[in-house]
């Protein structure tokens, strides 16, 4: 086995010398970061990294922005391409502009053959950026190699002499740009200089600001990249008042983005100093990178390796994993297991592999779970993977580059959450971008195996627009003039199969063109409204195509919807956007349902869509239609008790906290929903066709909820009272952690967990394990979980205060009306959920029951007293 890392490690004590050991570190006050990245297969303009940041404004602050770019195209750098793939692209920011002579002769022209070097082009002035108050570095571009001299002279000093000349090369520069910081930056009071990036095909800009303001001031919005990465808000920990301190942080040829906070940063630290590394920036996000570029570069660990390292497989997973890779494993972690970061993080990384003709997107979480995450995959003529913080920041992505190019979908073939330490998929992703003429891209998880966006490729959204056939009019028309919604959507269930790809369109055009207002109207969006929601088989039709057509006829049906400023005589409904705002009126005769088109409206604050729906509601509006959504949250929230007769709908990518609060109400989500949905929710009713995010119904109290697809992690953590739950697929992990609802056989709350999903033909199959984590019902003292697991994969040592408990016929009863309701809502048949590998077995065969450990205890204490009663 090489020496030849410990060599490395061992001669970078030189840059140590004279040096403290350890500085102290400044700890900040706020967290809740944005991070967002994306790769393409197709280098893609700046200006599509601008659209997720400002999206995502709100969790900055305005006192860190960052961006990262891979894969650059020569022509925008001004090189050639053999220069842009074999020289360092080095980056420095000149805090203080009089220090780049000082720089240049100390740290560039004595080491480096120069190939090229010019400042960043920028705006005349930062002023002119709405909101910029500070004004951004100079930035000086080169493209370097190290002088021949110099490189034979380091390799000799420090013993590295039988290296190939690129890793030596690779250390040279990751050591000269260790000393420029140190004297323009680390060592100083004053800071006048630092090294934004010195990889090779990797680009790096920082501000004191907004991550979308980098792309305004420095004119990146033409910049071509196959990989971007961007993050909102200064470092957790570490230095807030310049550039140096916010993201992202390079190692060598990968740059890091993180949104968390390390619990052990000072354990970390000591580690790197053991391996004769010293941070000079002070913050847990650039240990993290320092880390993967010490285990990725100097120990040359494969990537899964590196991974493990960062997130430790532990409990019932390392259990669930290959013997030789617990043995592995576990190697892994005796070596590295006080460097691991631990705490909540999340972690995307841009990474650059000229040597093997490939660039790389990274998302990594903790195996808690505890920062939001979203990873998307669109596949196609071009393939794209996008990882977020949020999902409307993916959607805000696909929707401008759709703008700009049509073989984007503005809807992902698929979304997910990773679950951290997971046996099956790593709890991290990794989109590769790659080959030599056409370049494609593919995800793969931390084991290497692929991740697909299924099979289908027909794109039925592009198909040119046509008249519909007389036959299709017919059937139309009568179907809305008798109000049979679910006549229309059992055709299209029927027939789209073997339809081509622009029969879809045809359709929905004459759903458009027959229908008027009244009952036609509610018939012709309740049709188009079940064709998105259900889940059913395309054909050869991508089902992200189909939803696009969906999500545009039924924004045209909203459009026919008379505006405030318009005339409304005879309408049930009136419509309202940004720009009638101001006209809000109490509802009209015969006005029963208010459209608000979301689209203008900012996420959140007094001008917000759901303070102008609260308006609505105390002006007697009880029926509400939200679409175009783009991120903006609380939507429900507000109104206060007693809603019992409000219903809204919800469409588009809708935000954080919806429905938090909700007493009485019905929300309907008609998608995916983010993180802190029904939060304290007491009464009513949440319904999402779609996935749901992080801290799902937190400490909520009661009312009832049904979810079509999976809750990401700690869904119902502190849920007290009797809320009511069923989630027909799956919770990643920590599902109603410390739950505290009663009895639920005597009022008190519980969840059921189906945990199935829709195969690529729309048939409803069950998922490998009902339930993946380690944590079910964690410190629960009350409620219950009722789980479909007939196979019994779910174990004792998943239940951490749970016990299973028999299922009796009372509890049948109880949960049967919920699966009804689960049945009309999502099609989803009871029958279809009893039945096992064709066989149809009694509800005690399948569902299984976990109780709280204190219920148990409880209980039988009452049977004793009531033995000794008698």
């Amino acid at each position: 086995m090489s020496d030849a890392p410990e060599r490395i490690t061992r001669s970078r004590a030189e840059l140590l010398e004279g040096r403290p050991r350890i500085v102290e570190r400044r700890a900040s006050d706020e967290g809740g970061c944005g991070v967002t990245g994306f790769a393409c297969s197709i280098p893609v303009r700046g200006r599509h990294i601008y659209e997720p940041s400002i999206q995502m404004h709100n969790r900055g602050n305005g006192k860190g922005g960052g961006i990262a770019a891979v894969g650059l195209v020569p022509e925008d750098i001004g090189v050639s391409q053999e220069v842009l793939d074999s020289h360092y692209l080095l980056q420095i920011a000149l805090i203080d502009p009089t220090s780049r002579k000082d720089v240049e002769q100390q740290y560039i022209g004595p080491v480096f053959d120069v190939a090229f070097a010019a400042p960043v082009p920028t705006v005349d002035d930062y002023r002119d950026i709405p909101g910029l108050e500070a004004k951004p570095p100079e930035v000086h571009r080169y493209l370097v190699r190290v002088k021949s001299d110099v490189l034979r002279a380091f390799a000799e000093r420090n013993g590295l002499g039988d290296l190939s000349p690129r890793d030596i090369e690779d250390e040279f520069v990751y050591r000269n740009s260790a000393r420029l910081n140190e004297s323009f930056y680390a060592s100083l009071g004053e800071k006048r200089a630092f090294v934004l990036s010195h990889g090779r095909n990797l680009l790096v800009f920082k501000i004191v600001g907004y991550a979308e303001q980098i792309v305004q001031y420095y004119r990146l919005e033409d910049l071509r990249a196959h990989v971007w990465i961007a993050h909102q808000r200064y470092p957790t920990k570490g230095r807030v008042w310049h550039p140096g301190g916010a993201h992202p942080f390079v190692g060598l040829n990968e740059a890091l983005v993180h949104n968390g906070d390390f619990a052990n940063y000072h354990s970390v630290t000591e580690y790197l100093l053991q391996r004769n590394i010293r941070p000079q920036f002070l913050t847990d996000t650039e240990v993290s990178v320092l880390l993967f570029d010490l285990w990725s570069r100097v120990y040359k660990y494969p990537l899964e390796y590196v991974i493990e390292a960062l997130a430790p497989t532990t409990e019932l997973d390392f259990d669930r994993l290959p013997e030789e890779k617990q043995r592995v494993y576990r190697r892994i972690q005796a070596m590295h297991i006080h460097g691991s970061p631990d705490g909540p993080w999340f972690f995307i990384i841009a990474r650059s592999l000229p040597d093997e003709g490939r660039f790389q997107l990274l998302g990594i979480t903790d195996t808690a779970m505890l920062r939001p995450q979203v990873f998307a995959l669109s596949d196609g003529e071009v393939q794209i993977g996008l990882i977020c913080s949020e999902k409307q920041a993916i959607d805000a992505t696909l929707r401008s580059l759709a703008e700009e190019d049509e073989r984007f979908c503005p809807i992902a073939d698929r979304y997910w959450n990773a679950r951290g330490g997971s046996h099956a998929d790593g709890g991290a992703f990794v989109f590769n971008v790659e080959g030599a003429r056409q370049k494609r891209l593919t995800c793969s998880d931390k084991f290497g195996r692929i991740v697909s966006a299924g099979q289908a490729r027909v794109r039925c959204d592009l198909a040119p627009s046509r008249e519909p056939p007389a036959a299709t009019r017919d059937l139309v028309r009568d179907s809305l003039r008798r109000t049979d919604a679910s006549g229309l959507y059992q055709h299209v269930v029927e027939n789209l199969p073997a339809w081509e790809a622009g029969d879809l369109k045809a359709f929905c055009n004459a759903i458009l063109e027959e229908t008027q207002d009244g009952p036609a109207l509610s018939a012709a969006i309740e049709a188009l409204t079940l064709l998105r929601d259900r889940r059913y088989h395309t054909g050869d039709k991508r089902r992200s195509s189909l939803l696009r057509v969906m999500d545009e006829s039924l924004a045209l049906l909203f459009q026919t919807i008379p505006l405030f400023s318009q005339n409304g005589d005879g309408s049930h409904c009136r419509r309202i956007d940004w720009g009638t705002r101001e006209l809000l009126a109490a509802p009209g005769l015969g006005e029963e349902t208010l459209v608000i088109d979301a689209e203008r409206f900012p996420p959140e604050g007094d001008e917000c869509d759901a303070v102008l729906l609260r308006r609505a509601y105390e002006m007697g509006w009880r029926r509400f239609i939200c679409y175009k959504y783009r991120g903006q949250r609380f939507t429900g929230c507000g109104l206060g008790p007693a809603t019992d007769d409000v219903r809204i709908d919800v469409y588009g990518s809708s935000g954080d906290y919806l429905g938090s609060g909700m007493d009485g109400l019905s929300v309907f989500v008609h998608g995916n929903g983010q993180d802190q949905l029904g939060q304290i929710m007491n009464r009513g009713k949440l319904v999402v066709y779609g996935d749901v995010g992080q801290t799902f119904l937190y400490g909520a109290k009661g009312g009832e909820t049904y979810v079509l697809g999976n809750a990401a992690g700690r869904p119902l953590i502190n849920a007290v009272g009797r809320p009511r739950v069923v989630i027909n697929g799956t919770c990643l992990d920590f599902l109603a952690e410390s739950f505290m609802a009663g009895d639920p056989l005597d009022g008190g709350g519980f969840a059921i967990i189906n945990g199935m999903e829709y195969d690529e033909q729309g048939r409803l199959v069950e998922q490998p394990l009902p339930y993946p984590g380690s944590n079910l019902f964690s410190l629960a003292s009350g409620g219950a979980i009722y789980i479909r697991d007939p196979r019994e994969n779910v174990v004792e040592a998943q239940l951490n205060g749970g016990a299973f408990v028999p299922l009796t016929e009372e509890d049948w009863l109880l949960i049967q009306p919920y699966l009804e309701e689960n049945e009309r809502l999502f099609g989803i048949n009871i029958e279809e959920l009893l039945t096992v590998a064709g066989e149809r077995r009694e509800p005690e065969e399948v569902y299984r029951k976990v109780s709280a450990v204190k219920l148990q205890v409880l209980a039988a204490q009452k049977e004793t007293e009531d033995a000794l009663g008698d």
